[in-house]
Order: structure tokens, then sequence, then C-alpha cells
């Protein structure tokens, strides 16, 4: 009997790490979409895609394909870009889980006199994933906003400052490994 309640346990505990590791999966996919946006890397973002999945914002419907293309072009335009992830709630159902991911995004864009401007985008991913042959990824996202503010740019101290800024695929330091080994 005791052997079998400890079997039981111990069942259950590899249970509960499988969807731990399952929803640091999901949280991953979340992940790399942001950074494929920050960075402008296509590649990247277009990888928490199944190819048969469904991208609904509104101003896009259809294909990752397509819309990877639309999320580039987009932001190729703006001077900077800065997506950060909140709280992240996945329910998995077996094969397949249900997300609701909330993301603040900060854009640094021009406006027709040419005056920068920092435009804050805050909602909500309402996501469902698909596991397939052990891989997870995004088979619908939708965004949903929640509010925008659109401000004339208010960092200019930058220009002149000594710390390290962040950039684009390949010129971001996130990119130069072998700085990042530099020991001395």
């Amino acid at each position: 009997m005791a052997d079998k309640k400890k079997l039981e346990a111990g069942e259950n505990q590899l249970k509960r790490l499988l969807a731990a590791a399952d929803k640091l999966e999901i949280i991953d996919l979340s992940s790399n979409y942001m950074r494929g946006l920050d960075r402008l890397d296509g590649t990247l973002e277009r990888s928490v895609f199944w190819d048969d999945a469904y991208c609904s914002y509104g101003t896009y419907e259809g294909g990752p394909e397509g819309f990877v293309e639309y999320c580039q072009s987009a932001l190729k335009s703006h001077l900077s870009n800065h997506h950060f992830l909140g709280q992240i709630n996945i329910e998995i159902e077996n094969n397949e889980a249900f997300g609701e991911v909330y993301y603040q995004a900060f854009h640094r864009t021009k406006d027709a006199n040419d005056n920068q401007r920092d435009v804050f985008i805050s909602g909500r991913y309402v996501d469902r994933y698909e596991k397939r042959d052990e891989i997870w990824r995004i088979a619908y996202r939708s965004e949903l906003v929640d509010w925008v503010r659109d401000d004339p740019a208010a960092d200019t101290w930058f220009k002149n400052s000594p710390m390290i800024l962040g950039a684009r695929k390949p010129k971001d330091p996130l990119y130069d490994r072998e700085k990042m080994r530099k020991t001395s």
C-alpha cells in the first residue's frame, strides 16, 4: 500500500514537472516573438508560429508569413522598439494550450514633421498553442489593445550619454557573443 502511494506521488510529481516544462516552452514563444520584433529579426519572429497558424490583429488577418512581413515592414521605419511581457497565464489541455499574455510596447517614431514621438501600446495576446511532435508553437494569436499613449519624445539626454544603447540585429550587443566572452 505504501509503495503504491509512493508510486502515485512520483507519477503526480512527474506530471507537474512536465506541465511546468511545457509552460516554460510556451512562455519562450512570446519572449522570442518580442525579441524578433525589437531586433527586427523576422526569422526569429516567424519561428514561433506553426505554418498553418492564424494571426488576428485587426490591421492584419491571415497566416504567419504575411504577418511577419507586415510586422517587420511596419517596425523598420521606427527608430527603436521595446516590447515587455507582463503576467502570462497558460492553461494546458493535452497537446493544446490557451494563453493570455500581457504586454507593453514602446515605439520611437517620427511624425509627419520629422519630430520624434514616443508611442506606448499596452494590451494582451490571446493565444492558442499546439504541441506537435513534442514541439510547442503558436497556432492562433490575437492582439487586444487596452490603451495607447502618444507623446513627444522624452529622453533626448540619451544623445550624449555614455550608456550602451540597444540596436537592431546584427548591431545589438546581444549578437556579439565574443564580446560577452570577454573576461577583463
